[in-house]
C-alpha cells in the first residue's frame, strides 16, 4: 500500500508540471509580452502609467488596421508590400480632396477608403486572375502608389488642413479616440470572421492546400481577390487617421510600415507559406512590437539602436514561438 502511494505523488507533480509546461508553451508570446512589460515598467516609472498605456494604444491603432488585412493576405500563403505606399496614398488623396473640395469630413474618408480598396483590388485582380506572384504584384503597386502619392502634393506635403480634417483622430468617446475604438472593433470584428464563418474556413483552406480547396468547390480566385482589396481598404483607412493625427498630409508617411505589419503577423505565429495563423496572435505581435518602441523611447535609446535592439527582439520572439510550435507538434 505504502508502495503504490509512493509511487503515485511523484506521477501527480510530473503531470502538474507538465500541464503547467504546456499551458506556457501555447501561450508563448503572451509570456514574451509580459516578460518585455514587466522590464520596461522596471526600468521606467512612466511605462505602466495609464496615459502612457493609452498612447501605446494610439500609435498601434492605424498600424493594427493594416497587420489585420496583411494576416488575411498571408493566411493564403501571399504577401502585400505595398501597404505602406498605399497609405501615402490614401492620405495624400484624403488631404487634397480636403483642401480642395470641401468641408464635408465624409468626403476625405470616401477617398482615403476608396483609393485604397483601388490599389487592393488591383493587387488582387494580378495576383489571383494573372497569376502573378504576390511579392511581384505588390512590389510594383509599392512604387506605383508611393509615386501617386508624391504626385497628388506635387512632390511636397499637402499643409494648411481644415481643424474638421482632425475630427478622424483626435475626437474622443468614453475616453478613448476613434482610431483606438476602430482597432478594438476591427480586432473583434476578424476575430470573429476567421473564426466563425465560412468566408474564414475558406480563407485558410486556400493558404493550406490550394488544390484540395478548389477540389472542395472554393473559388480560391475570388478569395485571392478579397484578401488583397481587404488589405488595401484597411490602409486606407489607417492613411486618413495616420494624416488626421497630424492635420497633415506627407507623401512619405507609412514608409516602412509593411516590415512591421509582416512582423507583427509572423510574431503572432502565422507561417508565411499560409495556412496557419490567427487574429489574436496579430494583435500580440502588433502590440509587442508598440510596446517595444514606447520602452525604448522612455528609456531615451538612440534611434540608431532601437531598430537594432528592436530586430534582435523580433528575431529572438519568432524563435521562441517556432521553438514553441516544434514542442506543441
Amino acid at each position: 500500500m505504502s508502495t503504490s502511494v509512493t509511487t503515485a505523488v511523484p506521477q501527480t507533480k510530473r503531470s502538474t508540471s507538465a500541464r503547467i509546461t504546456d499551458v506556457l508553451i501555447q501561450n508563448i508570446m503572451i509570456v514574451v509580452m509580459l516578460l518585455i512589460v514587466a522590464f520596461f515598467a522596471y526600468r521606467s516609472a512612466r511605462f505602466a502609467t495609464p496615459d502612457n498605456l493609452l498612447t501605446i494604444l494610439i500609435a498601434a491603432a492605424p498600424f493594427a488596421l493594416i497587420a489585420l488585412g496583411q494576416t488575411l493576405v498571408i493566411l493564403t500563403g501571399g504577401i502585400d508590400l505595398s501597404v505602406g505606399s498605399v497609405i501615402a496614398a490614401s492620405a495624400m488623396a484624403a488631404a487634397w480632396t480636403a483642401e480642395n473640395v470641401g468641408d464635408n469630413p465624409a468626403l476625405p474618408l470616401i477617398a482615403a477608403v476608396a483609393t485604397g480598396l483601388i490599389a487592393g483590388a488591383v493587387n488582387g485582380f494580378v495576383v489571383s486572375r494573372m497569376n502573378v506572384p504576390p511579392f511581384i504584384a505588390t512590389l510594383g503597386m509599392l512604387t506605383l502608389a508611393s509615386g501617386i502619392a508624391y504626385v497628388i502634393g506635387g512632390g511636397a506635403p499637402i499643409n494648411g488642413l481644415p481643424s474638421t480634417y482632425g475630427v478622424y483622430a483626435n475626437t474622443e468617446i468614453f475616453g478613448l479616440t476613434i482610431p483606438v475604438i476602430l482597432m478594438i472593433v476591427a480586432i473583434l470584428a476578424f476575430a470573429f470572421i476567421m473564426r466563425r464563418t465560412s468566408y474564414g474556413l475558406r480563407v485558410y483552406a486556400v493558404g493550406g492546400n490550394l488544390l484540395a480547396a478548389e477540389i472542395a468547390g472554393v473559388r480560391s480566385r475570388s478569395i485571392l481577390f478579397s484578401v488583397y482589396a481587404i488589405s488595401g481598404l484597411l490602409a486606407g483607412l489607417s492613411g486618413l487617421m495616420l494624416s488626421s493625427r497630424v492635420i497633415t498630409g506627407a507623401p512619405n508617411l507609412g514608409q516602412g510600415y509593411e516590415l512591421d505589419a509582416i512582423a507583427a503577423v509572423v510574431i503572432g505565429g502565422a507561417s508565411l507559406m499560409g495556412g496557419r495563423g490567427t487574429i489574436w496572435g496579430t494583435a500580440i505581435g502588433l502590440l509587442l512590437i508598440q510596446t517595444i518602441n514606447n520602452g525604448l523611447d522612455l528609456l531615451l535609446v538612440p534611434a540608431y539602436w532601437q531598430n537594432v535592439i528592436k530586430g534582435v527582439i523580433i528575431v529572438a520572439a519568432v524563435a521562441v514561438d517556432v521553438w514553441a510550435a516544434k514542442r506543441r507538434k
